[in-house]
């Protein structure tokens, strides 16, 4: 078995992927707002949303609160996608390397994460993978209410 992974997710969305697509490429910092888990938005370096940006969110897992630094790797408006490295926080505790993208569609959007594990009984981020998508129906829901 191998230590390195990937995790790819496709979910419906009534809103239209373009709408997930534009809270996290120009009001990423409204999140915290309509997100359930999701307690904090900062920008250490750079602008809002920015190839080379480094931002950083503190969330909730399970009653845990957590967090994560991240560099934007990549943004592409028009193929509405856009990835983030983890640079800290608690998932590197698990993993050496960890890598979300989003790529959104009409009435699909897709999330991947590729990982590689510190150890054999590491367990793949499902969990994580799971935080992602409530954090998909949160804006959703949001962007369909308004």
């Amino acid at each position: 078995m191998g230590l390195k992974g990937k995790l790819i997710a496709s979910i419906e969305v009534k809103c239209g992927g373009h709408s997930i697509h534009d809270i996290f490429h120009t009001n990423a910092h409204h999140v915290p707002t309509i997100s359930r888990a999701f307690t904090q938005f900062e920008i250490h370096e750079g602008e809002i949303v920015k190839i080379g940006s480094i931002i950083s969110w503190n969330y909730n897992d399970g009653g845990q609160n957590k967090f994560t630094k991240q560099i934007i790797e990549d943004i592409d408006p028009h193929k509405k996608s856009i990835r983030w490295k983890i640079i800290e926080g608690d998932v590197l505790e698990m993993y050496n390397s960890f890598t979300i993208a989003v790529s959104c569609e009409p009435q699909w959007v897709t999330w991947t994460i590729e990982y590689e594990k510190k150890t054999e009984d590491t367990p793949e981020p499902l969990i994580e993978l799971g935080i992602i998508l409530d954090l998909n129906k949160d804006i959703e829901g949001h962007l369909v209410k308004n």
